[in-house]
């Protein structure tokens, strides 16, 4: 015997919330392939100063990111089916697997705001490291150095920190780019990484919302179900 009155409610209710969060699943799983394939990011994090890459902090998120959003995806799959079927087995499978993702989100998101900073502190040591490398180091080194600035500056129409470095024009790396020469790479590389943590934050919200909803959901439908089998 199937649920009935307002068990049969939240049961629908559920699906359309799995279904939500499947369709969330979805979306991040293609806003972190966009942050990881990206023209901007991804050609500063492809940069490399002879056998120096640029720090991979910012992709190993993302491909965590990426991993979660397929999980989401099959875990909706999952609720939504249980809803349908009034399974208690698949309920409780995927209230597990809502609670694990949950805890993963949580201890996801303390290390994010703990280390919110660093992905931006890491390419700009890189960063100076180039520009000391133009500026000071031997000719080889300034060979390899150079076209890593040109890339920053370009993507970033930017040239230079100026609270640190001096706008020398005498650097390579900075001629035939006087419009950027205001500009300090510094805050650029600052709001460009800060933007994309901003968006995976709010996305990140908005799915724990959804997750709690559905965790009450799928518990209150398995005791619904259990008392409905009775009868």
């Amino acid at each position: 015997m199937g649920v009935e009155g307002c068990t049969k409610c939240i049961k629908y209710m559920l699906f359309v919330f799995n279904f939500i969060f499947w369709l969330a699943g979805g979306v991040i799983l293609g806003v972190a392939l966009w942050l990881r394939h990206e023209p901007k990011t991804s050609s500063l994090l492809i940069q490399q100063i002879g056998d120096k890459p640029a720090p991979g902090t910012f992709y190993i998120g993302i491909y965590i990111v990426i991993a979660v959003g397929a999980v989401m995806m099959f875990v909706g799959f999952l609720g939504c089916y249980g809803a349908i079927q009034e399974s208690q087995c698949l309920l409780g499978t995927f209230f597990a697997c809502l609670v694990i993702l949950f805890a993963c989100e949580v201890a996801a998101g303390i290390w994010g705001f703990v280390n919110r900073e660093q992905v931006s502190k890491e390419i700009k040591q890189f960063y100076d490291e180039a520009y000391q490398h133009a500026q000071t180091g031997t000719k080889e080194m300034r060979d390899k150095a150079i076209p890593v600035l040109k890339v920053f500056h370009e993507t970033l129409q930017c040239c230079a920190d100026k609270t640190i470095h001096p706008y020398i024009n005498s650097i390579e790396a900075c001629k035939g780019q006087q419009d950027f020469l205001a500009k300090d790479c510094h805050r650029k590389i600052e709001e460009l990484f800060s933007t994309k943590l901003y968006l995976v934050g709010i996305v990140a919200v908005v799915v724990a919302v959804i997750m709690i909803i559905e965790m009450i959901f799928s518990m209150v439908l398995c005791c619904g179900i259990r008392i409905y089998s009775v009868y």
